[in-house]
C-alpha cells in the first residue's frame, strides 16, 4: 500500500504522444487497479457528475481508487468550475486522472491541478518535422532497453507513416522480437509490414516483377512524399534496393541447391511469406542479371555521392530501368 499512498490527488495527462498518454494512465490503472477504476467521458460527463463520482468512491472505498476522465478539452467553463472547486479539496482516497487533447500548461484546469497535483505533457516532435520521428522513434526504443540503427528508425517511420499510435504498436512488436539485442534496417524491414502511403515495398515488389512504369512511378513518389533532401533520399533509396537485390541472390542460391522457402525461412531465420516472395522474384532474373544490379547499384551509390555531373534523379531514373527491365527490352529500346 505504500507504492499506492504515493500517488497524487490528480492528474492531467496531455501532449500530442498518445502512445505516451496511454501508457501513463495505464501505469495508474496498474497500480490502483482495474476493478478500483472508473472511467468516464468528459462530452457526456460534467464536471458536477466527476465530483460526485470522485466524492462517491471516496466516501465508501477502504483503499484508493481511480476516476479516469478522457477528453477534458470539451469541457466548458462550468464544468471546469466545478472541478476546480473539488480539487481545492479532494476526497482522501479518489485519484482523479483527466486526460485530454494538446491542453496547455497555462490553461485554466493545468493550473488548478498543478496546485494539487501533477501535471503530465508528453509531445511529439512538432507536426510538419518528419525529420524528428526517426530520433522519437529512437527514444521509444531505448525507454525500453533495446538499441536500434538511426537508418532503421527512419525505415520504420517510412514504412509504418507518421501515426504515433501505430507507430507505438510496431515499436512494442518489434522491441519483444529482439529480446534485448540491436535492431537494424534488415530487421525492420522483414518484420514490418509497409502501410505508409507509399512504401518501399512497392518500389522492391514492382522491381521483382520487372514493371518498368510502376518503379519509376513508386520511386518518384517515396521522393516527393519525403521531407528529407533528395539526395539523402536518393541514397536510402539505392541502399534498400542493393540490400533487397542482395537477398533475392541468395534465396536464387538456396533455391539451385534445392533449399525449399520454408527451409530457408529457418536457415536464413526470416519471415517464411517474405523468403517466398523473394523466391518468386528471383525466378524472374538470371544470376548474371542479379550480378549486373549489385554493380549498377554500386554505381549509382558512386553517382549520388558526386561522382556524376548528372542530376542525382536522373541518375536514380536510369538505374532503376537498368536494373529492372528484361533484356530483350534492352535490345529494342
Amino acid at each position: 500500500m505504500a507504492a499506492v499512498a504515493e500517488l497524487a490527488s490528480v492528474y492531467l495527462i496531455t501532449g500530442t504522444d498518445r502512445p505516451k498518454v496511454s501508457r501513463a494512465l495505464r501505469r495508474l490503472r496498474d497500480r490502483v487497479g482495474e476493478d478500483a477504476t472508473e472511467t468516464l467521458s468528459a462530452p457526456e460527463s460534467g464536471g458536477e457528475e466527476v465530483v460526485a463520482a470522485c466524492n462517491a468512491l471516496g466516501l465508501f472505498a477502504v483503499e484508493r481508487r481511480l476516476v479516469v476522465v478522457e477528453h477534458v478539452q470539451s469541457w466548458k467553463a462550468a464544468e471546469l468550475k466545478a472541478v476546480e472547486e473539488y480539487l481545492g479539496r479532494p476526497a482522501p482516497t479518489t485519484v482523479l486522472a483527466l486526460a485530454g487533447d494538446e491542453i496547455k500548461r497555462d490553461s485554466a484546469l493545468a493550473k488548478a491541478v498543478a496546485k494539487a497535483g501533477e501535471v503530465l505533457v508528453y509531445d511529439l516532435p512538432k507536426r510538419g518535422r518528419k525529420a524528428d520521428l526517426p530520433a522519437w522513434v529512437e527514444q521509444q526504443f531505448r525507454d525500453r532497453g533495446i538499441g536500434i540503427e538511426h537508418e532503421a528508425a527512419r525505415g520504420l517511420v517510412e514504412l509504418v507513416g507518421e501515426n504515433a499510435d501505430e507507430l507505438a504498436t510496431e515499436i512494442d512488436k518489434l522491441a519483444t522480437w529482439a529480446a534485448g539485442e540491436r535492431l537494424g534496417e534488415r530487421e525492420v524491414a522483414e518484420l514490418v509490414a509497409p502501410r505508409a502511403e507509399v512504401p518501399p515495398f512497392e518500389l522492391t515488389d514492382a522491381w521483382g516483377r520487372r514493371d518498368v512504369r510502376v518503379v519509376l512511378a513508386a520511386g518518384e513518389r517515396i521522393v516527393e512524399g519525403s521531407g528529407d533532401a533528395r539526395r539523402d533520399v536518393l541514397l536510402r533509396i539505392s541502399g534498400l534496393l542493393t540490400n533487397h537485390v542482395g537477398r533475392v541472390r541468395e534465396c536464387q542460391t538456396l533455391a539451385a541447391e534445392g533449399v525449399p522457402p520454408a527451409a530457408a525461412a529457418d536457415r536464413l531465420k526470416r519471415n517464411r511469406f517474405y523468403v517466398q516472395k523473394l523466391y518468386e522474384q528471383a525466378d524472374n532474373f538470371s544470376p548474371e542479371e542479379l550480378g549486373d544490379a549489385v554493380i549498377r547499384l554500386a554505381r549509382l551509390d558512386l553517382a549520388l555521392k558526386g561522382g556524376s555531373k548528372l542530376p542525382g534523379e536522373l541518375e536514380f531514373a536510369r538505374a532503376l530501368i537498368d536494373i529492372t527491365r528484361r533484356p530483350d527490352a534492352a535490345q529494342s529500346a
